[in-house]
């Protein structure tokens, strides 16, 4: 057991993230006692684990507790330490706002829809459905459409979508963005939703997801 932790942390300080169903990654979602163990090496360290059901993906973040002797070392709080500038982190929020906020409530349509036509006891263990059935795409076009100017222009748009694309927050196929392994894992769902929902951006989010050539409109 104790060769399989070291692998499977070095893999994620590695690799930044692995398939959950990856068999390492399986066991720490399954076997309680590998995942306490895996939990105290990381806790030493002040590291945890992030993993949710609605990501297929796992990873390694830095603890709350420890998130102000890390990112409040200096004069100022970093607000990242990924190198994003300002307008490359608005433009992750956007993202985030319109791919995970509609894949979550499919996800959570589309469970609660299964769990109801189901009779048999064990319908509360079985999986959500997997990202890449609920995730939709956006048009860079249309993203550009929309936020471009506010976010630096071109040159600044196209720049922060590749720097994106390499941290894993997206993927970038013909020209429309996709979800990519970190977006749902190093973004907390909890904190960001409500203020994108009640915000001034929740309006923004809901109009660009209910234009007629909108891939995020809901299904």
């Amino acid at each position: 057991m104790d060769n399989e932790l070291q692998t499977l942390i070095a893999r994620l300080l590695a690799h930044r993230y692995i398939d959950r169903n990856d068999k390492l990654a399986r066991r720490a979602l399954t076997d309680e006692a590998f995942r306490q163990l895996l939990d105290e090496r990381l806790q030493a360290c002040g590291l945890v684990l992030l993993e949710n059901p609605y990501s297929e993906y796992i990873a390694v973040g830095i603890k709350p507790e420890v998130e102000e002797s890390v990112f409040g070392a200096h004069d100022a709080w970093l607000s990242n330490n990924i190198s994003l500038p300002r307008d490359g982190i608005a433009l992750l929020v956007i993202i985030w706002a319109l791919i995970i906020l509609p894949k979550r409530e499919r996800q959570i349509a589309r469970r609660e829809k299964e769990q109801a036509a189901q009779s048999d006891m064990f319908s509360e263990a079985k999986p959500l459905p997997a990202a890449e059935d609920v995730s939709s795409g956006i048009p860079e076009t249309a993203l550009y459409a929309d936020f471009g100017e506010q976010l630096g222009g071109r040159m600044r748009f196209s720049t922060n979508l590749g720097v994106l694309s390499k941290l894993g927050f997206i993927t970038r196929r013909n020209k429309v963005i996709y979800e990519g392994p970190m977006l749902d894992l190093l973004i907390d769902y909890s904190k960001l939703a409500p203020r994108i929902i009640e915000g001034a951006l929740g309006d923004v989010v809901k109009r660009m997801r209910e234009r007629p050539d909108s891939q995020v409109s809901l299904l």
